[in-house]
């Protein structure tokens, strides 16, 4: 009599020691990695974080104690003598007018020449779009004199045109626009031109939705670049009257140096930490808002395909 016996079935891997360990190394992997960007986020965030408490603690003690804290001494006195001494208001009236006009035309401007560069022959399109590159290897400060020079002529010196067209359609926004729209399947442009479409209206209604993400990048970072600019308005805009944020801060810190005559050394400090927190609060709202729109913007201007 033939006896079957049943086949063999594959039963589980046995667990080997490499198999255990591979977990724990993640584990292991993954808590020192967050521990390292812990201890990066507080080396960064621990002078912010000291000015801001330093702005509310007597201008006296400041100097005296910089690294003290009591509570019970907290006060609001560097702030009202700042918004009587310093003119932050006006400061940021003209960062305001500044940042909205040349702002916007940054984020209108640049996509579309992104758009003609990346999606339409043209005879020299190439060495156009190489001359656009070379510009963002010069240095700001070889160009403030030509560009001195060319507002004194055309006597734009302490205006607002002075502060808003120079740099307004920046070369950096044209190259990473165009790196994100030739990613843009053409498709989607010849579907739009047979259903009748305008050049314009292909921009407006097909491009523009689908590079979204990547125009809130760009505007997070075109604002930021607008608001701390410093060295061309210092230059252009001498007044008091045209004086952007940055301008007023950096003249409130020339005075702790004693270029004021008979400012007090530890009362300037203490105003140029109330403005300085002050200044700090629009690019923290704006980063906080649009966070999640910058980083998905930032990613879809770094993946191509």
């Amino acid at each position: 009599m033939t006896t079957l016996t049943a086949p063999d079935r594959p039963g589980p891997a046995p667990a080997t020691a490499t198999s255990g360990r591979r977990p724990r190394h993640r584990a292991l992997g993954s808590v020192g990695s967050h521990a390292f960007l812990g201890l990066l986020t507080l080396a960064f965030l621990a002078p912010v974080v000291w000015a801001v408490i330093s702005a509310f603690k007597p201008a006296g003690q400041i100097v005296s104690s910089p690294l003290s804290l009591d509570p019970s001494q907290l006060t609001v006195s560097n702030f009202t003598a700042m918004f009587s001494d310093v003119p932050i208001g006006r400061g940021f009236v003209n960062t305001l007018v500044v940042l909205a006009v040349k702002g916007s035309m940054t984020m209108f401007f640049a996509p579309l020449a992104a758009y003609g560069f990346a999606k339409y022959r043209f005879p020299l399109r190439d060495a156009l779009f190489g001359t656009v590159l070379v510009t963002l290897m010069l240095p700001t400060i070889v160009l403030i004199i030509p560009l001195l020079l060319e507002m004194k002529e055309l006597g734009w010196v302490n205006t607002y045109q002075a502060l808003i067209l120079p740099g307004a359609v920046d070369a950096f926004a044209i190259f990473w626009m165009r790196q994100v729209i030739a990613a843009v399947p053409d498709e989607l442009m010849d579907a739009a031109r047979v259903d009748g479409c305008g050049e314009f209206g292909i921009f407006a209604r097909i491009l523009v939705p689908v590079i979204r993400p990547s125009l809130a990048g760009l505007a997070v970072l075109t604002v930021m670049n607008i608001y701390n600019d410093f060295v061309w308005p210092v230059v252009i805009a001498s007044s008091q009257r045209m004086a952007t944020l940055q301008v007023v801060l950096s003249t409130l810190a020339q005075n702790i140096s004693g270029n004021r005559i008979g400012a007090d050394y530890a009362t300037v400090t203490g105003e140029l930490l109330a403005a300085s927190s002050v200044a700090l609060v629009p690019l923290l709202l704006v980063f906080v808002l649009l966070q999640r729109h910058f980083i998905n913007g930032i990613i879809a201007g770094s993946v191509k395909g």
